[in-house]
């Protein structure tokens, strides 16, 4: 897994607050290195964003996480 510069962080921040059209959208690098970047919505972390490079080009791949308990009642 390759890591993601802190310039990449802030760039990924104002790309996905606007693509998701939330501006509580928070992109955390990792406290440490070998863990993941998180993404987070009002400081609740809601999933993890992944960084890869192949043959030159730059991809990232956003997994979001919903836990069956924060659905609302059936």
């Amino acid at each position: 897994m390759a890591s993601i510069s802190s310039s990449e962080i802030a760039r990924l921040q104002t790309t996905l607050r606007r693509l998701l059209g939330s501006p509580n959208l928070k992109v955390n690098a990792p406290p440490r290195a070998g863990l993941s970047v998180e993404l987070a919505v009002n400081d609740e972390v809601i999933g993890t964003i992944h960084r890869d490079e192949e043959e030159g080009e730059i991809s990232y791949a956003v997994n979001i996480i919903v836990l069956e308990e924060d659905l609302p009642a059936k």
